[in-house]
């Protein structure tokens, strides 16, 4: 017979709850001690000689290099020029993929039509309109902004519009045999189930419009970590490349685990719902 504790479950559930709990800390201290190992071997590597700390920088350079820009008042101005970019970005391409994906999937027609233009879009390398772009929107913000639209918009329609057609015909059948109008079985059967499909595409945009962003300020920004890529690299001050790429590797990481942390609460109140 299962033995019961206070909270209601068997003993073998809740060994199995303590072994999963045991297996997520393990995990969490496996990714930090890689990350410490990995930084501890790139220091020890420049000290000693074994890779060039001009070429290559090291984890004190790329500090010492961030403090500076703290000290002197550059890190935020050019941290919030670029997290604007891509917010905005990212919202807006967001909301205007999503609103493309449901038109397309209301009109079947329309979507065959659309579809080899999008493939076409989505391989196109981005890149290559920064010069149309900037003759457009003048070399500014709105251009990294479009440049950033351009990429993330394209995912989100091509990701949430797959999502779209995998929900069954059945469901949909069943629906219309009901009475149901379109718009009904779009908000009450295509919506909710795609909502797993919708929270991925979430994830890549997140990417996508840092890498718009990032390319647009290649292309023409005078602020944002961009642009201090780019700097660095033409005056030779490789510590400022590197220090910039660590910072826009953590903000690029807290904003997916945003989204991330955004799906978790999401699924908790839709089980519970």
């Amino acid at each position: 017979m299962k033995k019961i504790d206070n909270t209601g479950q068997s003993e073998q559930h809740s060994a199995f709850l303590r072994a999963q709990a045991r297996k997520t800390r393990l995990i969490h201290l496996m990714r930090y001690l890689l990350l410490a190992l990995f930084l501890l071997a790139w220091e020890m590597a420049a000290c000693v000689g074994w890779i060039d700390p001009f070429i290559v920088s090291s984890p004190s350079r790329v500090a010492a290099t961030i403090g500076r820009l703290y000290q002197n008042g550059e890190l935020f101005l050019h941290i919030g020029v670029t997290l604007f970019e891509t917010v905005v970005g990212f919202l807006i391409g967001t909301l205007l993929g999503t609103l493309l994906a449901m038109l397309l999937w209301w009109s079947r027609t329309l979507s065959r039509i659309l579809d080899p233009y999008l493939v076409v879009l989505n391989a196109l390398p981005k890149i290559a309109l920064g010069p149309i772009l900037i003759v457009w929107f003048g070399a500014g913000v709105k251009s990294i902004i479009v440049m950033a639209l351009l990429i993330s918009t394209i995912v989100t329609v091509m990701s949430v519009l797959a999502g779209f057609m995998e929900i069954t015909d059945e469901k949909q059948l069943l629906m219309r045999t009901l009475g149901a109008s379109k718009w009904q079985i779009l908000r009450m059967v295509v919506l909710p189930a795609s909502v797993p499909t919708f929270m991925s595409a979430l994830k890549i945009s997140v990417g996508m419009s840092w890498v718009g962003v990032i390319v647009g300020e290649y292309l023409v920004s005078r602020a944002g970590l961009g642009y201090l890529i780019v700097y660095g690299g033409q005056v030779f001050k490789l510590d400022l490349v590197m220090a910039s790429i660590v910072v826009l590797c953590a903000l690029a990481a807290i904003m997916y685990y945003g989204v991330a942390y955004l799906e978790k609460r999401f699924a908790h109140w839709r089980a519970h719902a």
